[in-house]
């Protein structure tokens, strides 16, 4: 073990960050078990508290499993990526393949199950996008990104809506810089898209209402292509 001794401030961190080392660089393979905190502590000249807080940082990455009464073992090489790093590191392409999944089960699903209540608050939303298009494109963006997750939400899927959720951010870079790009035209931000989208949903047709969707998303996907 090649552990060094490490400076003071911040000692989890820096614990942590050694011990992390040794997994990803295989001087611990997965299933091999931890030495006990008291020689840890010892090699990093460290406490045995701050040795329990790094091992407590590493298993949230995945990369550690406490067992009681066993000790702590190697669960996986590589840290664990939350979906909101996938999604920033993601291809626009990869992107808008699982949005169109996302979206069009949301569609036929919210034709299916939708109330008054998301009826008005989705024609509200198309109201509120036609009215945004005259106006500056980080508007318009916001408009459009607020009537999809009206579409979704619609659905009646929390999971679903929470999913969605953490694309928005990733979905709405992209849009204000494809519409900078297009200019605002009626046909470029697709209008009438839209407004058959809503009203598929509102008359209750669920193929109708992801046929649209699908060749929406799909059209916008050309789009984003300089």
């Amino acid at each position: 073990m090649s552990l060094r001794s490490i400076q003071p401030s911040p000692l989890v961190e820096q614990a942590a960050e050694q011990l992390r080392e040794q997994i990803t660089g295989g001087a611990w393979p997965v299933g091999t078990k931890l030495p006990g905190e008291t020689t840890l502590a010892a090699s990093l000249g460290v406490g045995r508290s701050t040795v329990r807080e790094a091992i407590r940082a590493l298993a949230g990455e995945g990369l550690l499993q406490p067992r009681q009464g066993a000790g702590v073992f190697v669960l996986a090489v590589e840290s664990r990526t939350d979906l909101a790093d996938h999604l920033r590191k993601a291809s626009v392409a990869d992107l808008y393949e699982v949005r169109m999944m996302i979206e069009t089960r949301a569609a036929r699903l919210a034709a299916e199950r939708r109330t008054e209540a998301d009826v008005a608050t989705l024609e509200a939303a198309l109201e509120r996008r036609t009215r945004a298009a005259r106006r500056s494109h980080e508007e318009f963006v916001d408009a459009d990104v607020a009537l999809h997750t009206a579409l979704v939400a619609a659905a009646g899927n929390p999971v679903l809506t929470a999913l969605f959720e953490q694309f928005v951010p990733t979905l709405r870079e992209g849009l204000v810089e494809m519409v900078k790009r297009l200019g605002r035209a009626d046909e470029n931000l697709g209008h009438r898209a839209h407004a058959a989208l809503i009203a598929a949903v509102a008359e209750g047709n669920p193929d109708r209402a992801e046929t649209v969707v699908s060749e929406e998303i799909g059209a916008t996907t050309l789009r984003r292509i300089p």
